[in-house]
């Protein structure tokens, strides 16, 4: 886990200029205009030995307090500032003390969260007494940059990172299995995750929006240690009314990501929704092991043909994931709850498995002489070898004379080839394409 860093001010005064400076790259749009960034950006960083996150916001406007993208905007601030653990306060040097700076100084002092003051686009460090006008603030020194430019960018860094955790507080056990349990409000997670732990250790409601945090329980089975995360359920964007609510799907989000395994629950009276796919497709992109787990199952009519039918309907809505494993449970009376800790082990095998290079290379020559490789305009691809070059989830990496060769349906037959030989099941796999001269 790393620390968080956000970056938070009013409109206009540098924050994603300062923000595109910090993780070294042009991730934030930037304009000369107020309220360009409405949504937080979330990027990795790095400053001497420490790497850290860093979140973009929008400019936090005051001035219009019936102004529904302010407010939203102001909510999305305050997220950032609630999941942050050192926030850098942007002001501007040029338009010196505002009371907007003020009223933002008064939220962010609330917070009781660590704040480094950036006076931002100080051009001219001959001039750097005009910070001084910003200790007003009663945020401490304020320290004088150039986000433009870079300068004093280094200064302002070595502040935030004396106020990260030490890093021993941040690390995860390696040992522990983490879970997420993750899917839209009401559909059982409390109930299914107390059935996983034999005790209720959190509350149940028939009623959505119960659970409002990532509630992590630690607990033993078979001499493993596992640690599963009961999350807020995720409702669609335009039906978050609550800033609590919005506090809860971003902490839900945080627990997908510091995850190796989510159980996606699913209702089974409504199937797979468009929802459904949004909350679980978040997971497929960050690479984690997956297991669906259909909920209720107890309170559907069900005939012979029930099950094959509802399968090839979640194969067909989760199309992108064809690697997830289905299970067909009943939180309230505990059917096959039993089950889903053993497709837990079986998805967290293949999630951190390694493959010999040599049995690797086999089956790829295997399958291309089932299928020959793509050529264009007379000049065939051509594979010279394949290698596994990180795990969770596992990646592999094909080098090959051209990669402009490689076609996505050719990219994608090899991966079911690596699947039907190896299996990897309930993990994703990424596949990538490099050319000779990448090798040497």
């Amino acid at each position: 886990m790393k620390p968080v860093v956000a970056i938070v001010g009013r409109p206009n005064v540098g924050k994603s200029t300062l923000f595109n400076r910090l993780v070294g790259a042009r991730h934030a749009i930037v304009e000369d205009v107020s309220g360009v960034t409405r949504d937080r950006l979330y990027r990795d960083a790095s400053w001497l030995d420490r790497d850290f996150v860093v979140i973009d916001t929008g400019g936090i406007d005051f001035t219009d307090k019936n102004d529904d993208i302010a407010k939203k905007v102001r909510e999305q601030a305050a997220i950032a500032i609630e999941e942050a653990h050192v926030i850098i306060f942007v002001v501007d040097s040029q338009t010196g003390l505002t009371i907007e700076d003020e009223e933002a100084a008064t939220l962010l002092r609330r917070s009781n969260k660590p704040v480094v003051l950036a006076v931002n686009k100080m051009d001219n460090f001959e001039k750097a007494d005009l910070a001084y006008d910003f200790y007003g603030l009663g945020l401490g020194e304020p320290i004088a940059i150039s986000a433009a430019h870079g300068m004093n960018t280094g200064d302002l860094l070595d502040e935030v990172i004396k106020h990260f955790p030490p890093k021993h507080e941040l690390q995860e056990d390696d040992d522990v299995i983490s879970i997420a349990v993750i899917g839209r409000p009401n559909v059982g997670k409390s109930s299914l995750v107390n059935k996983i732990l034999g005790v209720d250790r959190t509350i149940v409601a028939d009623m959505p929006g119960t659970t409002r945090d990532a509630i992590d329980s630690d607990f033993l089975r078979h001499g493993k240690k596992y640690r599963i995360i009961d999350t807020a359920g995720m409702r669609r964007r335009g039906k978050i009314a609550e800033t609590t609510e919005r506090y809860s799907v971003a902490r839900a989000l945080r627990a997908i990501d510091r995850s190796d395994v989510v159980v996606m629950v699913i209702d089974a009276k409504d199937g797979v929704t468009d929802q459904d796919q949004k909350i679980i497709g978040y997971a497929h992109e960050l690479g984690k092991a997956a297991i669906v787990a259909i909920n209720k199952w107890d309170l559907l009519v069900k005939n012979n043909s029930t099950v094959v039918k509802y399968d090839e309907e979640i194969r067909e809505r989760l199309a992108f994931m064809p690697y997830a494993m289905i299970c067909y449970v009943s939180a309230l009376t505990g059917q096959r709850t039993g089950k889903i800790m053993d497709l837990v082990d079986m998805a967290y095998g293949q999630y951190g498995r390694r493959l010999s290079s040599s049995r690797l290379n086999e089956v790829v020559q295997e399958a291309i002489l089932l299928h020959p490789t793509p050529s264009d305009k007379g000049r065939r691809m051509k594979i010279f070898y394949a290698t596994q070059v990180g795990i969770k989830p596992p990646v592999i990496v094909f080098f090959v004379n051209d990669p402009e060769l490689m076609h996505f349906s050719y990219l994608r037959y090899l991966e079911n080839q690596l699947r039907e030989n190896f299996g990897f099941v309930g993990t994703p796999l990424k596949l990538k394409v490099r050319g000779r001269n990448e090798a040497e």
